[in-house]
């Protein structure tokens, strides 16, 4: 039997511009499902992972498929599936996450998922870039000169949590202002709206609606277009599942209209 599908979650991916449907090089030694496979067990969903995924989803126009990889990657972190890890990484770099990038998004989600999620997907990144040749010299380092930071945003949102939360967990307050907004989100292995796009999918794909709010605005204040904000929720409909998105869409909505046009 012919493998025609590197796994289960290529069959969830696209031939599209910049994407190669075949099985990797990178993943060929892995055991590998065909389409086929997927059939034997389920017909009507290896209908929708080529005609609706590949065939249309992963092509829609408003995210790239380094955004839409970026989004997946995410998704997959903060949901802990490292079974689909595989694949995605390597579409990731396929489709131009560099591999500082994609180092520097396990790194943001330990704070933004959780510790052993982050680690994960440590294990299975690190078998795909000892595959790919990649080595430290190509990573982030543990310490680097930072972005500058916005003093007065950063002020109005350490205040602001201060003033809610000092009382209750002085802990989470001094960590929140001293590593995330006064490090991580300053490192600059990720852009900040790559960084922003990444929490928003981890957050949606979570179902931690109370944060998506601020962590919208912020990734739209940091270049994310209402456009490609509307299409991460339909591409994470099929990567996190409908409930999910159908919780963050009143909060997206409600973003998209207080925000000025």
């Amino acid at each position: 039997m012919k493998p025609t599908i590197t796994t289960l979650t290529a069959a969830l991916l696209m031939a599209s511009s910049g994407v190669n449907a075949a099985p990797s090089k990178h993943t060929q030694g892995a055991s590998m499902l065909t389409d086929n496979d997927i059939r034997l067990v389920s017909p009507a969903l290896e209908r929708y992972a080529q005609n609706t995924l590949r065939g249309d989803l992963w092509k829609r126009a408003d995210l790239s498929p380094r955004d839409r990889s970026i989004v997946t990657v995410a998704a997959l972190i903060a949901r802990n599936q490292a079974v689909e890890m595989p694949n995605h990484f390597n579409l990731a770099l396929d489709n131009g996450v560099k591999p500082g990038e994609l180092s520097e998004i396990i790194t943001h989600l330990a704070f933004y998922t959780g510790w052993a999620n982050a680690m994960s997907a440590i294990t299975v990144a690190k078998e795909t870039f000892g595959q790919r040749g990649i080595g430290i010299d190509q990573l982030p380092a543990a310490s680097e000169a930072l972005l500058p930071i916005d003093e007065k945003a950063e002020t109005q949102r350490a205040t602001a949590v201060e003033q809610n939360f000092g009382a209750v967990a002085p802990g989470v307050v001094k960590y929140t202002t001293d590593v995330l907004f006064h490090d991580l989100w300053l490192r600059p292995a990720l852009a900040p709206r790559d960084r922003s796009l990444v929490t928003v999918s981890a957050l949606i794909a979570a179902g931690q609606v109370a944060q998506i709010s601020y962590h919208l605005n912020r990734a739209m204040d940091n270049g994310l277009t209402q456009a490609q904000a509307s299409e991460v929720l339909t591409h994470l409909a099929f990567y996190a599942g409908w409930p999910n998105v159908f919780s963050a869409l009143p909060v997206a909505k409600d973003v998209f209209e207080k925000r000025p046009r």
